[in-house]
Formats: structure tokens, sequence, C-alpha cells
């Protein structure tokens, strides 16, 4: 078993973004491809939001119109990469949505859909892609998580346990690679709140220390980690002070947390004015899922206007 860092490449490779439509995934997809990627597959729901991507990027860059939570609609895409490309070296899986409501106001399709997209379409993505990688002995798994996945964050009782799920999953899929001796590398990222919009309205106490991270900030991060060699990035680092604090007694953290303003980061949450992040589908509707029928159009649009953002 490796202990060295081993430094992942994007120049030449094959690169696969989820939620590339916007926000951090839009900037990353461009990012991959100005570090020299052979080819960014830009995966949104929205077919328009990726091709107005692939169009700034050029040549090198597909748009895919893909549903994460869709089983049928991820082999699909990730069949189509490997009939053309012949591998995907890179897959980032950034792909997310947030509700912000209370506890009592969260419905069971908002927590069944919340964990589709932010936790479960992982194990699809990654199931599509990591038997080549395997084979090659190399490549790399990028999970967009959050700092909402080191500790729960009051009015997000749907979003932070799928954030918690989405790193067990990396360090759980890190340590199973290490354990068979595979050179695949993981990356974790955990950032603070990024002003994409899509927590719109949240508020932090002490900036200097807490700072709410731009999308340019965020995406430089990622792939400069990635680059790196890195398996681990929290955002900024004073977010480590999270993983930390969870071995102190439950009041004294509690106090802690308080002290910083965690609790009330969500107090002002709006989401993008649109509303369309905080509420996209009718409280009693159903996530989509692969077997589902389809929806109308506005719930259609409503839903892939989401999952191509990721905001903490």
């Amino acid at each position: 078993m490796s202990v060295l860092k081993r430094r992942v490449p994007i120049a030449g490779a094959v690169v696969v973004v989820t939620g590339g439509g916007s926000g951090i995934g839009r900037l990353m997809a461009k990012g991959a491809a100005a570090r020299g990627a052979k080819a960014v597959l830009v995966w949104d729901l929205s077919q328009d939001a990726a091709r107005a991507v692939a169009e700034e990027i050029g040549q090198q860059a597909r748009a895919v119109c893909v549903d994460v939570t869709s089983n049928e609609s991820v082999a699909a895409a990730a069949e189509q990469a490997l009939e053309e490309f012949g591998r995907v070296d890179i897959l980032i899986n950034n792909a997310g949505i947030v509700t912000g409501k209370d506890f009592l106001s969260v419905t069971e399709a908002d927590v069944e859909r919340t964990f589709a997209v932010n936790t479960t379409s992982h194990y699809r993505t990654v199931k599509a892609f990591l038997p080549g990688m395997l084979e090659r002995d190399r490549g790399a798994i990028v999970t967009i998580a959050s700092a909402a996945g080191l500790v729960g964050v009051a009015r997000q009782a749907d979003y932070s346990p799928s954030k918690f799920g989405a790193v067990g999953f990396a360090q759980s899929l890190r340590a199973e690679l290490r354990h068979r001796g595979s050179n695949v590398h993981t990356l974790l990222y955990c950032p603070y709140y990024i002003s994409t919009g899509m927590f719109e309205g949240v508020k932090t106490k002490f900036r200097l220390v807490l700072p709410i991270i731009t999308p340019d900030t965020a995406a430089r991060h990622v792939l400069d980690a990635l680059e790196a060699g890195c398996q681990m990035k929290v955002d900024p680092p004073f977010v480590r002070a999270a993983q930390v604090a969870q071995a102190l007694p439950v009041p004294v953290l509690d106090k802690l947390l308080d002290f910083f303003g965690i609790n009330q980061t969500m107090d002002d949450f709006v989401g993008r004015s649109s509303g369309v992040d905080a509420e996209p589908r009718g409280a009693d509707s159903e996530p989509r899922g692969a077997d589902s029928e389809p929806r109308g159009a506005d719930a259609e649009l409503a839903e892939r206007a989401v999952q191509s953002r990721e905001g903490k």
C-alpha cells in the first residue's frame, strides 16, 4: 500500500463534471479545459445550460443532458462517454440541491429528493466509471461535499445529513481503494458557504476565519487540490475545527458553534430569488427516479435549474 501523495494531472484527462451547467460546476469544467483536459463532459439536467458551458469551452467539451437520480440516464451518458473516448479519468460529483427549510416544514419528498441528488447519485456515477479506472489503475473520483457534512446545522435537517452521507461515501471509498492497493485517487472537498446564489441570504459572523467563498475561488481550490494529490480539502482551513470539536462534550460543542454563529447562518436564507432552489416542486410530489413517470414541463424545468448548482 502506497502512502505517497499521487498527483492527478488534468492535462490530457477525460473529465466528467456533474451539475456542470452553472455555479462551481461550470467553473470547474472551464478550469479543467484551461488546464489542458483532453475532453470535458458537462453533465447537467438542463441541456441548454450544459450546451452553453460547452460552447464557452470549445471543441474539447461535450454537453450531456443527465438526470443523476436516474439509473438509466447515468448509464446511457456513461456509455456514450466511454464509446467516444474509451475512458473517463476524472469524475467530479458536484450536483447538489438544498431546501433551507426548518425540520417541521421539510416534506418526505424534500428529503428523498435531497438525498437522491446529494448522496445516492454518487453511487451510480462512480459505479459507471470506477471499473475502468481500476483496470487502468489510475483515475480520480472527486466528491463535492460540504462543511455541513462535518457538523449538523440548523435548518439543514435534510441537506446536512445528505452531505454527511457524501462525506462517509468518499471516506469509505478511499479506504476501500487503499485497502486493495489501488492507485485510483479520491478527493473530498468540504467548503463553507459558496456565493453561487444557492445559499442566498446566509450570513457569517467572523468573515476573517469563516468567509463566504467565491465560486471562482472554490473551483480553483478543487482543481489545485486534485493536481496536488490532496485527498481531503476543507475550505477555509478553519473548518477543520468542526472535526476536532466533535470530541468535545455536547454542551461545550453547542456553545462553541453558537459563538461562531453557525446555527444562525440560515436565519435569513432565501435561496435563489426565483425560489427554484428552495422549492422546485409541489410539497406532495415524489422525487424522480429511474422508474417514475415523466413529469410536466414546469416541474422538469424547475428540477433542471437545481441539480446544476452546489452552494455549500
